[in-house]
């Protein structure tokens, strides 16, 4: 007769023997080419960036970590395809500011919920943002640009990729916390808003430092401060907005990783642990800089706590500045 003691120990030993192949794979992950979706187009600093990173993890894995681009509705597709995707931890949503902190409130409807459908591993980029004028703009400074805007009888103007962008939501919020009449001037992506305030279309943008580095050092353009917290590494010269005496107009942009819901709590501490390896190393932070942008690694409860905190800034600039994306 089979004892009591006898069916616990053959039940444990049942369950644990249904349990090792899932902590085995868990373990060995990755195991199988890693699919990196990034929701924008190549060439992007989105898309920049995550490339180096997935070149560095292919090297430490032994692994392929592959980017696909998967474009369109300000990157939402992509992340319905990350959503949807099976949470084994072979696809990874290089997702950014836009896709997990402000579409929700652009959109009346979206595919994915950006709290509820993933896994956060880590934040992997940071940058900030630059108020630029056109090289011909009388003022130098930032608080003299304020007090020409202040005493044009039509307002000022600024422009950016779209409606929607963190340039134009960071437009807006100017505008308003500096007492300014600002219009908006949304055009169809960089190609057109850049050129237009070169040639002194619109009167300033604040727009991402990446996209605009270039043609600040070739003097196309000039720079009068930064939205980061310190003055920004490869623009040491340019003050912080509080610097000028524009306080609390802190905007950073950003990219994190993340999984599917459901993806194992080993997969996505190997990745986050993997992350903060590569944004340690110095050759990796100054590739960073140079596409102008700092590496950040933070821990799965860190990425998820940072991005509610960035919601709630979001949501409030999206109301100022009135956009809709349907």
């Amino acid at each position: 007769m089979i004892s009591r003691r006898q069916l616990i120990q053959t039940a444990v030993a049942s369950a644990a023997a249904l349990t090792l192949p899932i902590a085995q794979a868990q373990t060995a992950w990755p195991n199988a080419p890693v699919k990196i979706i990034v929701p924008f187009t190549a060439g992007g600093a989105s898309d920049l960036l995550t490339r180096l990173i997935a070149e560095r993890l292919t090297s430490k894995f032994g692994q392929n970590f592959v980017v696909e681009n998967r474009t369109g509705a300000g990157g939402n597709i992509g992340m319905e395809a990350v959503r949807n995707a099976p949470p084994d931890g072979n696809t990874i949503s290089s997702a950014t500011i836009g896709t997990l902190s402000i579409n929700q409130f652009l959109f009346s409807k979206m595919s994915y919920d950006p709290v509820r459908d993933f896994e956060y591993a880590s934040m992997i980029w940071e940058n900030c943002n630059v108020l630029v004028v056109s090289p011909q703009h009388p003022a130098k400074t930032a608080q003299e640009f304020l007090a020409w805007a202040k005493k044009q009888p039509k307002g000022v103007t600024f422009g950016s990729a779209g409606v929607g962008t963190t340039p134009h939501l960071a437009g807006a919020l100017f505008g308003v916390r500096n007492d300014l009449k600002a219009l908006h001037i949304p055009y169809r992506g960089a190609g057109q808003s850049m050129p237009a305030l070169m040639a002194g279309d619109t009167d300033f943008a604040i727009d991402n430092i990446a996209s605009y580095m270039p043609l600040i050092k070739a003097g196309k353009v000039k720079a009068l401060a930064v939205t980061s917290t310190e003055r920004w590494p490869t623009l040491p010269e340019v003050p912080t907005m509080a610097e000028v005496g524009i306080k609390d107009f802190i905007i950073t942009s950003w990219g994190a990783f993340v999984l599917p819901k459901g993806t194992p709590a080993a997969i996505v501490s190997k990745l986050s642990d993997a992350i903060k390896e590569i944004a340690a190393d110095p050759a990796m932070q100054k590739r960073f800089l140079e596409g102008g942008a700092r590496t950040v690694a933070t821990s799965p409860q860190e990425t998820f706590a940072f991005a509610e905190r960035e919601r709630v800034k979001w949501k409030s600039m999206v109301e100022i500045s009135g956009a809709k994306l349907d």
